[in-house]
């Protein structure tokens, strides 16, 4: 286990406006940049050299699809990428099945290894909405963790102290709390770090809830006498409740595969308050542009207006603007109490069904009292016509059915 080392710096190099220029587009909006003068070195070197800058961002396919949360990150790297650096794409297929630590109050559960394989699929195509794939490295980091074996983890391992691993404040809150910590745990960081080695990172990137695991990269790095790497952290955005982080777990979220019309309408369904928060971290329109856009809010302007912005232009990203268009048309038709144009359609047997039980069957509602109380409530619609009735029973045929003003079905009851 003896990765090539780097060569030591030649320097001192200039510091161009091109490379103050770089330093700024590697700074907007980010959380950290450690060490600043590193990473200011290491783009003078890049420009005097001609050599780009090896830029890393690692996921783990815990989940099948990627959401706008992830492009947080991914728009950093295609800033970078876009300078001329070479960003390396990193699918940890090794690391998922160890299971993150980072935030977590108890031990992940492990992945199995067809579950990381169907999420890796989906993981670059998603992944190349954001980056451009021509100029992506893609990597797998079982392809030097698992021929590591059990030496070379153990020699991995003693690189790093169990002190300074229970400093991670999650470690830390979990052992004050008697709260279970298994051993393969403290492997992930490590794992983690060594991916660093492997690649050779200049810069690594990651949300503010990797910063533990970011810098034993450098610290690993450094023991495998490397230069080290830099790191930058990212905020982590809030999702539609704007109060936890957008995640899947928590059902906050918009996924990047999310039908344009879905994805419009929850855009617009995020609080004004919020919405300065996407606009910062997942808007292309420049500081500027937005600074004059909440004055304007400010000054007495609809913040809808705003909001219908933001919703257009993520929706024209990540599937086009003939589609943005479409969406924000139904968005504005269901307002007005219109029926969509796209929504679930599906059969069902019974007739005559209670109302109660056809709702649960379409998935519009988890359980039958539910349903029930929201009849009770008016939010139940079957083609545009409020239902009043909780013991209704529903005749055979084709209809729409509307729960709230978001979820629609259309439902073919049969005998």
């Amino acid at each position: 286990m003896q990765p090539t080392a780097l060569p030591a710096d030649g320097g001192p190099f200039a510091i161009t406006d091109s490379v103050l220029a770089a330093m700024e587009v590697s700074r907007r909006h980010c959380e950290e940049l450690l060490p600043e003068a590193d990473w200011l070195r290491k783009l003078a070197r890049s420009e005097a050299t001609g050599q780009p800058l090896r830029i890393k961002l690692g996921l783990d396919p815990t989940a099948p699809d990627l959401h706008i949360g992830h492009t947080v990150v991914l728009n950093k790297m295609r800033q970078l990428q876009d300078l001329g650096h070479q960003v390396i794409f990193l699918i940890g297929d090794f690391t998922s099945m160890i299971g993150d630590p980072s935030g977590r109050n108890s031990t992940r559960p492990p992945l199995t290894r067809e579950q990381i394989e169907a999420n890796a699929q989906t993981y670059y195509k998603q992944a190349s909405l954001v980056l451009d794939p021509a100029r992506t490295e893609i990597r797998y980091n079982s392809e030097w963790s698992d021929p590591l074996g059990a030496r070379g983890m153990i020699e991995l391992a003693a690189r790093y102290t169990v002190a300074r691993m229970m400093e991670r404040n999650d470690f830390h809150d979990r052992f004050k709390a008697n709260t279970p910590i298994s051993v393969h745990e403290f492997l992930y960081p490590l794992m983690q770090g060594y991916d660093s080695v492997a690649l050779k990172s200049d810069l690594e990137l990651g949300g503010t809830d990797q910063k533990f695991n970011l810098l034993m990269g450098r610290h690993l790095q450094q023991e495998y006498g490397q230069e080290p790497q830099c790191i930058l952290t990212m905020p982590l955005l809030e999702g539609l409740d704007g109060i936890d982080k957008m995640s899947k777990s928590k059902n906050n979220y918009v996924a990047l595969t999310e039908p344009a019309n879905s994805m419009f309408a929850k855009v617009l369904s995020i609080s004004d308050v919020l919405m300065w928060r996407w606009f910062a971290l997942l808007s292309f329109r420049s500081p500027a542009e937005q600074a004059k856009l909440r004055a304007e809010v400010e000054g007495g302007r609809n913040p809808k207006d705003a909001k219908v912005m933001l919703a257009l232009e993520l929706v024209t990203r990540f599937h086009s603007a003939v589609a943005a268009d479409a969406a924000e048309s139904d968005f504005e038709n269901r307002a007005r109490g219109g029926i969509p144009d796209e929504m679930p359609e599906l059969s069902l047997q019974g007739a005559p069904m209670a109302i109660g039980a056809l709702l649960k069957q379409a998935g519009l509602v988890v359980s039958g009292s539910e349903a029930l109380r929201l009849v009770e409530q008016g939010g139940v619609r079957i083609d545009g016509f409020a239902v009043s009735d909780k013991a209704l029973k529903v005749q055979a045929g084709t209809m729409v059915l509307q729960v709230g003003k978001r979820k629609f079905a259309r439902v073919t009851l049969s005998v």
